[in-house]
């Protein structure tokens, strides 16, 4: 009997640090160029006003070239609380600085290295993780993560997929292609900066065919680390209005359940598991609305695995499903 059936991001700090390591989210102020007006207008039909913000990121930011006076005391207003909440509740030894919301490689190579160096000098961190889309990476950016790199830092990009289907791409305005992906993912691997792949499961037009291609084209890519999300439908958005026609629906607990079952068991064994479910909160969503939390999700997870004696890897070479 196998004692853990995935590389969890948890099993991931412990094994590299060996004492309580947790993220410290800061959102920047950056937007997304998917958004042609700014934070509030449309850009993927999935995503609301918040973007990829965590639950706790609910503050506006200045994009322009320096780190204005706003952004600074913003920034250092959200790297105290969490810095100090993670310490009291979590006996936190270690940080890592995580840049989450929307495209955190959005704007000048200038205005990045001003914000990550700021950011950066807040707190010791021993890593730099940026979260951000295909079409914000270019050479010059690379490199600047590179620096960092070169200073001591991990540095991991967080590179949103979603799908390895265009049309599906272009079904839901994500604004990049596969091609426009495979690019990106290539450059960072030439930098030898790690990269976890997000994927979102339950798209409009996609059931579990669809989905396990693209998990099967993820896990030949061989990832450091990859995000699964269920799709969630927020109110105010454009996949709202095909929800309310019959469009588009968001998976069950007991759908995505199998789906997160199958991915992972194709997954290498070395690729860390970093996120199982989307956050979001449940008066700002339409769908799902019983999915279960978390860690409830997590534990489900493992105790199914567990009980079929199945595990990461296991059908990473098989070409079936």
């Amino acid at each position: 009997m196998i004692n853990e059936p995935f590389y969890s991001y948890g099993s991931y700090l412990k094994k590299k640090y060996g004492v309580p390591a947790f993220r410290v989210g800061i959102d920047a102020g950056f937007s997304c160029p998917n958004r042609k007006s700014g934070r509030e207008s449309s850009g993927c039909t999935y995503c609301d006003a918040f973007g990829a913000r965590a639950m706790y990121q609910r503050t506006e930011g200045a994009l322009s070239d320096d780190v204005d006076v706003n952004l600074k005391k913003d920034i250092v207003c959200q790297t105290e609380k969490a810095a100090g909440f993670l310490k009291k509740r979590y006996k936190a030894e270690i940080f890592l600085l995580y840049f989450q919301a929307f495209s955190s490689t959005y704007g000048s190579t200038e205005h990045l290295k001003a914000v990550y160096d700021y950011a950066l000098s807040l707190q010791d961190y021993s890593e730099l993780i940026v979260s951000t889309r295909p079409d914000c990476l270019d050479r010059e950016k690379v490199e600047l993560l590179a620096d960092y790199k070169k200073q001591g830092l991990d540095v991991w990009v967080e590179l949103g997929l979603q799908s390895s289907n265009d049309a599906t791409l272009k079904r839901v305005n994500r604004g990049h292609s596969v091609a426009d992906f495979e690019k990106s993912y290539k450059l960072l691997q030439d930098y030898g900066i790690k990269t976890a792949v997000h994927l979102i499961f339950g798209l409009p037009g996609e059931g579990e065919t669809e989905i396990m291609q693209t998990c099967r084209y993820t896990a030949g890519l061989n990832p450091e680390g990859v995000k699964f999300h269920n799709l969630h439908i927020p109110y105010n958005t454009p996949l709202y209005q095909d929800f309310l026609k019959g469009k588009a629906d968001a998976p069950t607990t007991e759908e995505y359940l199998e789906w997160v079952i199958k991915a992972i068991q194709m997954m290498p064994e070395s690729t860390v598991i970093m996120r199982l479910t989307c956050d979001s909160r449940e008066d700002e969503r339409a769908a799902p609305k019983d999915f279960v939390k978390k860690t409830e999700f997590y534990n489900l997870l493992r105790t199914e695995m567990l009980k079929r004696e199945v595990f990461q890897g296991r059908l990473k070479d098989n070409n079936l499903l």
